[in-house]
Parts: C-alpha cells; structure tokens; sequence
C-alpha cells in the first residue's frame, strides 16, 4: 500500500535535545511508513547517551495529527492487512512507552484518532489553545483499541468512555488540559514554544539517570502493553474490512 506522497520523519540534535518531527500533506494523518518511522526514530533517540529530552512534533501550523492515513485504510483488504497497519501505531506508542528519555509534545492543532494517542503517550504535552481532540473511530466503523490504553491512562476511563462513544464530537483544548491530557496550553505560538523552550532547558541539565527512573515509575504498570497493543490491533484488523467500515472510509475520502 503505498501513496504517492508519504510525508517525512526527521530528527535533529542540539546538545542533549532532540527534535523529531512528522508530516505528511493529508494534515499530518499517518501511513503505515510514516508510523515505522517514527517509531524508529523514537527507538533511536532513546539509545543516544547524549540526549536526556525530546520534542516530538508535526510541521504545519494545523492539525498535530489526524490520525490514521484513510487512503491507506481504504486500500486493506485482508484482516492481516489491517493488523499490520494498527501494529504500526502499536509500535509508536510502545517506543514512547520504553523510551528512557522524557518525551514532551508540540501540540500545535488539532488531535484525531491516533493523534490522541500519541499525545497521551507523551510525558508531557504543551498544546495551543485551538487544538481540539476527538476519537474519531466509532464514526468508521472500528474503535480507538490500540490507543485506547494510552488515553485510558492519561485521562482516566470516564473521559476516554466519553470521547469513545460521542466520537463526532470535538473537545475543546481546555477540556484535554482539564482532564490530564495536555499539561499547559498557550493562546499563541510564540508562547507555546517558548514554554517549550523553558522547559527542555531546564530538563537537558537534568540528570539523565533520575530521568529514566521517573519515566518507569510514570509508566508504571504497563510492562504487558506489547501483547495488549498487539490483541488491539488484531480486532481493528478485523473490523476495518468490514462492509460498514469500508463504507465510512469511503465517505470520508470523499469528504
């Protein structure tokens, strides 16, 4: 399954930070490239001994991450196609799981979908005031499983039930700082970067070893993930074939 223009995962260091970030021209939605990718990228950055914090984010000025990649979706046809594909976000939020450097997130614009788990998955997520959240997933035909855990944990199940079944309906930037997700969020770019900025400053003189003791007691308790992830991603195999899945994917490239 390949699209004609797939986008890019690049990293850059300076001193002990690093910058990854995505695109893709479908406002920043990832394909199964794309998510391999970027889990790499995250795999590698956690190996370097020189770096102690990273900035994930997406380029552009709106959306962070749309989520899933619908040319893509639209293109599986087998349950193992589709396994695949979900396996791919499994991979992300795993790397961002295991990675033993602090993770913080540039939310710039809005989060569907995936986009929410990646932001959930980050251990600290600084968002513009206009950045909006949904899960998306129900209105397709499958359900947010392979996020579902990351949200469940940064949110707590109330507001993951919520944006789980009224998934046609957006919450606003506010609502995700209120309930865990988004840890400050600036009315401006200028104050969202350099919040950022502030930050990773202050963190890439921090100890390297008491980082990665925080990062697993953060993480705490999620050590069968990788199984978990996998079982959720085997049902959105399943369920993306669906008639009725193919159906909404169809509608929604259309839109």
């Amino acid at each position: 399954m390949q699209e004609k223009n797939p986008g890019y995962v690049k990293s850059e260091r300076h001193g002990h930070l690093m910058f990854i970030e995505f695109y893709h021209p479908q406002s920043n939605s990832l394909p199964h490239s794309l998510l391999t990718d970027l889990a790499s990228h995250i795999h590698g950055a956690g190996l370097d001994e020189e770096v102690r914090v990273i900035v994930l984010r997406s380029a552009g000025d709106r959306a962070f991450c749309a989520g899933a990649s619908f040319e893509e979706l639209s293109q599986i046809k087998t349950s193992r196609e589709g396994e695949d594909f979900f396996n791919g976000f499994a991979h992300v939020i795993n790397s961002m799981r295991k990675c033993p450097k602090f993770i913080i997130a540039r939310i710039q614009g809005k989060c569907v979908g995936g986009g929410v788990g990646i932001a959930a998955a980050a251990d600290y997520a600084i968002a513009l005031s206009g950045a909006e959240i949904k899960l998306s997933e129900l209105e397709i035909g499958i359900g947010p499983f392979v996020v579902g855990p990351a949200v469940e944990r940064k949110l707590g199940m109330s507001a993951f039930s919520q944006l789980a079944i009224d998934a046609a309906s957006w919450r606003t930037a506010d609502w995700a700082k209120s309930r865990g997700l988004y840890s400050e969020v600036h009315g401006n770019l200028q104050e969202l970067d350099e919040s950022i900025q502030r930050l990773v400053n202050r963190l890439s003189h921090s100890s390297p070893v008491a980082i990665s003791e925080i990062k697993k007691i953060l993480w705490q308790g999620t050590t069968h993930w990788d199984q978990l992830l996998a079982e959720r991603a085997k049902i959105s195999g399943q369920l993306v074939i669906t008639e009725m899945a193919q159906r909404a994917i169809s509608l929604f490239n259309k839109a």
